[in-house]
């Protein structure tokens, strides 16, 4: 299962955390994990490409991290909303089997 975890603070994002696998299918075949890195790898090139926002992101096999280190602007806010958007309808698709996303206020 992919475990999403956002922590925003005021409504502004501080920090996004995507940790494990769907197992939906075989490695290579898992259409979940696919939709899941698709759009958070969009996410980071578009906040990289179309934004001034201070961030820290790191990947490793079945992890990714994006951390901010300023506040996040209004064009930030738009793609990370658009992010969650589109990973809890990925959520809803699938009843919660194979991706959970929680967002938290710290």
């Amino acid at each position: 299962m992919i475990t999403i975890t956002v922590k925003k603070r005021n409504g502004g994002y501080l920090e996004f955390v995507s940790k494990g696998h769907a197992g939906y299918a075989q490695e290579g075949q898992d259409i979940v994990c696919a939709a899941v890195s698709a759009l958070i790898i969009t996410t980071v090139n578009s906040l990289e490409a179309f934004t001034r926002d201070e961030f820290q992101a790191e990947e490793k096999d079945g992890y990714v991290s994006i951390r901010f280190t300023k506040p996040v602007t209004d064009q930030g806010k738009l793609l990370m909303d658009s992010l969650i958007l589109g990973l809890t309808e990925i959520e809803h698709s699938y009843n919660n089997r194979y991706l959970t996303v929680k967002v938290k206020e710290v």
